[in-house]
């Protein structure tokens, strides 16, 4: 028989240091900053809301302004969080940057968790039907096997 030493718990160690939630101004993407937030809160981990710029080669090919709509887009979501911040400013205090990648939503997102070395993602559900064929950027993010993901609707 052997016999085992209890380890001592590690105060301040445990837990993730990085929680990344996607953004993309719909309503699940907000319920998982919302979550995301929380979380960071509770950890007392880095919240970092990344926001993917999807590129759009054919709008720009027939010269939409793809780039300017898609950072108006970027604006908005920054003014949305930190006027969400300043109403919990004093009550909750949440250590949070904002990011903004240009590409594919699931390529996006895992350059952000690589970059920043997120020790978990969380993603709203895919609002959009046709995912439930071709799969969402959440699924993708599952299988992906690099993060915990979290899914919220």
């Amino acid at each position: 028989m052997t016999e085992q030493r209890s380890q001592g718990f590690e105060r301040g160690t445990d837990g993730p240091k990085v929680i990344v939630a996607g953004v993309d101004g719909s309503d699940s993407s907000l319920r998982a900053a919302a979550y995301a937030s929380g979380l960071a809160r509770r950890q007392g981990a880095l919240l970092a809301l990344v926001y993917v710029q999807p590129v759009l080669a054919a709008g720009a090919a027939l010269g939409a302004p793809v780039a300017d709509a898609t950072e108006e887009v970027a604006e908005d979501l920054v003014a949305q969080v930190r006027e969400a911040m300043e109403r919990v400013k004093g009550t909750f205090d949440v250590r949070w940057e904002f990011h903004t990648f240009r590409g594919d939503p699931y390529g996006g997102l895992v350059k952000a968790a690589d970059d920043l070395k997120a020790d978990a993602v969380v993603v709203g559900a895919s609002e959009q039907a046709g995912h439930r064929f071709v799969g969402s950027v959440a699924v993708r993010l599952v299988k992906a096997g690099r993060w915990p993901v979290t899914v919220v609707p």
